[in-house]
């Protein structure tokens, strides 16, 4: 009895040793640079929307990080001294995943980029677990220059990297025009998208209007703080989703919307000239630039 009490202690008293050698910086470590709209909450950080991110600067040879993931089946892009090393596919269990090993002795930086939209559900980001002797180095600098986007499945990078049909793995937020272009002019980036969302009517229940203002998109009572930072520039591109369902009078959303009453591409107009007084109204010195849905540019009577 007392040999196994003795062995087990000795056991316990190893690992503890392993994993307080490790260094540590959890999800609201002041060392991580956070972009998007990402809450921090009880040492963790939530990402949700795509777009997501979570970047530090390190003197190690390896990284790992801890994640929760709420659904399973979010991607992320693992960015190491700013170049994409591999993707990860999270599932629900809970547990670390390698982001990079055998580094070259020096400074690194490593970056965990959320490919996927809000819908595939939430990945508490706990922490980034460095090798024994790590050292910390000041996080990532605060870009300059701010840019947000609203839109729907093509803001989202739908079908950017089609090489999994039907399933979540087409989807690339870090290629998509959004996410190129604040690469492109080194801004910070917050996205804001849904597939298949729209003005005044989408393919689900709900309107872009109903989420834009919002720190988690699931809960209408988590409010986003317009006031924690100025931007620069609003990107919106919306109206293709709109454009195809009013057109659909047995559509189970345009009778929710519309009924009887029916609707028009003049709803469509003043939803979206109302949608962006809002905007307008939460960011005023910002420039816009308003888009609408490029999927039938190319048709007759497209402006």
């Amino acid at each position: 009895m007392v040999y196994k009490f003795c062995a087990k202690l000795i056991c316990f008293l190893l690992l503890a040793g392993i994993s307080n050698a490790q260094t540590i910086l959890n999800g609201d470590d002041p060392h991580i640079h956070c972009m998007g709209r990402v809450q921090l909450k009880d040492g963790k950080a939530q990402l949700q929307c795509s777009g997501t991110s979570a970047k530090s600067n390190f003197n190690s040879t390896s990284v790992k990080v801890l994640l929760n993931d709420e659904k399973g089946g979010n991607f992320f892009n693992v960015i190491v001294d700013d170049k994409v090393t591999k993707i990860i596919l999270l599932d629900k269990s809970g547990r670390q995943y390698v982001l990079a090993e055998n580094l070259p002795a020096g400074n690194h930086s490593v970056e965990l980029f959320k490919r996927t939209e809000a819908e595939n559900g939430k990945t508490c980001f706990n922490r980034f677990v460095l090798n024994t002797g790590a050292k910390l180095l000041a996080a990532p600098l605060t870009k300059k220059r701010r840019m947000e986007m609203y839109g729907n499945s093509i803001t989202c990078g739908l079908a950017i990297a089609d090489t999994v049909k039907g399933g979540n793995g087409d989807e690339n937020n870090y290629l998509s025009y959004g996410g190129l272009t604040a690469k492109h002019f080194d801004e910070k980036y917050s996205c804001i998208a849904r597939i298949g969302i729209s003005i005044v009517v989408s393919w689900f229940a709900g309107i872009i209007a109903d989420i834009y203002d919002r720190l988690d998109e699931t809960d209408p009572n988590s409010k986003w703080d317009f006031s924690k930072y100025a931007l620069d520039i609003v990107i919106t591109d919306l109206g293709q989703n709109d454009l195809w369902i009013v057109k659909q009078p047995a559509n189970e959303q345009y009778q929710a919307w519309f009924g009887a009453t029916g609707a028009t591409v003049d709803v469509i107009v003043n939803g979206y000239v109302g949608f962006i007084n809002t905007i307008r109204s939460r960011y005023p010195k910002a420039k816009m630039i308003v888009g609408l849905g490029s999927m039938d540019a190319s048709k007759e009577g497209s402006l």
